[in-house]
């Protein structure tokens, strides 16, 4: 992206100064520095613009007492710009996690020109050529797209995040967790599908499965069909992890609540993993119902409840382990949400707002209207944060559910 400054007369006949900011062709941002009726007062707005544009930046003398050059009036001109500072910094950093490794310049100039600015892969030969870096052409990043899946740069890419998270020593535990993108087609295929979206669209959609350790570095990525459950992707994802990475060890693994099912925690335990699972709010007043009908819903700053849930049917039924624990700070974020949530249903009800994905209105014959049971339950529960596991887990696992609780809003 580049700037200029500009002089544009106006309808009162007085000059204005502006700063005029371009990305490529299109002028994405104008700057106006003032007006001036004379030429020293055109002169204080001209120098005021330039010092803006360079952002302080001292003047480079360059010595040019030369004879002008042809229809340059003996000025220096500007060929090309660069930021090979950003462009060395981002390189380091590639090399450091380990990436290098794939020895592919088209994929750096591809992944670290997609970091400066996310944008699509014909949009980032403008972006590296903006820094100031070779960029490959079309047909180049159309090569490297084939070398990627031909020579799996994704298992390269993959063991070199393991070995750099690994530095300090083994994995404790791996959270997990996924999101949908979806494609703005008509048409399916054997990858994009219809299926559950949380924005309600009916455009075809991919499931991507992320796998980090606990400080949220990346391990592991899959990619899956976009009609496939959630709670089926938990498993193949850490079964892959632990055949590529042998050497890991037993580790925990740390999902949210939509991976809560008793067949999904029965196929962890069966593949032999351990695991820690956000517990749905709607659970609460059945897990600690001594503790309602006793107390209400009194709870002191920190407070933490352990209870068991038998989870499954049969000869697949099995106990869970199931740690809430109530936060102050949490209940200040949940009632400040709620409250809005209020506000927004009673504009519904009041016909002031349409109705969208409102959780607070009951749809009536009459006309809509604010579920004031619902909204008094969600009160009750605000602050509480709950975790399953298995109940085979040590006891001390519970501090560490206590330590991913802590936070208002948090989750697993």
């Amino acid at each position: 992206m580049g700037s200029f400054v500009r002089r544009v007369k106006t309808a009162s006949g007085a000059t204005a100064v502006q700063i005029v900011h371009k990305r490529g062709r299109d002028v994405v941002g104008i700057d106006h520095i003032g007006s001036a009726h004379d030429d020293a007062a055109l002169a204080l707005l001209l120098h005021a613009a330039r010092e803006r544009r360079h952002a302080g930046q001292q003047a480079l003398d360059l010595d040019l007492d030369t004879a002008p050059a042809p229809d340059r009036s003996g000025r220096p001109v500007v060929e090309a710009t660069g930021s090979l500072i950003l462009w060395d910094a981002l390189s380091s950093v590639y090399d450091a996690l380990g990436f290098s490794a794939v020895r592919d310049e088209a994929f750096r100039a591809l992944v670290l020109g997609r970091i400066i600015e996310p944008t699509s892969k014909v949009d980032t030969v403008r972006v590296l050529t903006e820094v100031g870096v070779p960029a490959p052409s079309r047909a180049t990043s159309q090569r490297c797209l084939r070398r990627i899946v031909e020579r799996d740069y994704r298992d390269t890419v993959s063991n070199a995040c393991y070995t750099h998270a690994t530095r300090g020593g083994g994995l404790a535990l791996v959270l997990y967790d996924l999101t949908t993108l979806y494609f703005e087609t008509p048409r399916e295929d054997g990858l994009r599908k219809v299926g559950m979206s949380k924005e309600r669209r009916v455009d075809p959609q991919v499931t991507v499965g992320l796998l980090t350790d606990r400080s949220g570095f990346p391990l592991a990525v899959h990619l899956f069909e976009g009609n496939k459950a959630e709670t089926k992707t938990v498993v193949p994802v850490l079964t892959g992890f632990r055949d590529q990475h042998p050497d890991a060890g037993e580790v925990i693994v740390v999902a949210d609540a939509g991976m809560l099912s008793a067949a999904n925690l029965l196929g962890l335990e069966d593949a032999g993993f351990r695991f820690i699972v956000g517990s749905k709010s709607s659970k609460a007043p059945y897990d600690l119902a001594d503790h309602l009908e006793r107390h209400g819903n009194a709870f002191d700053d920190g407070q933490t409840l352990e209870t068991t849930r038998t989870m499954g049917t049969g000869k697949k039924a099995r106990d869970r382990r199931v740690v809430w624990q109530w936060s102050f700070k949490r209940y200040r974020h949940d009632i400040q949400a709620i409250n809005a949530m209020v506000d927004r249903a009673e504009a519904v009800a009041a016909g002031k707002r349409a109705l969208k994905k409102d959780r607070f209105v009951r749809i009536t014959d009459a006309a809509p209207a604010v579920d004031w049971d619902l909204v008094k339950r969600a009160q009750n529960l605000a602050g509480l944060k709950g975790y399953a596991d298995a109940a085979v887990m040590p006891r001390s696992v519970g501090s560490l559910l206590v330590t991913l609780g802590g936070g208002a809003g948090s989750s697993a």
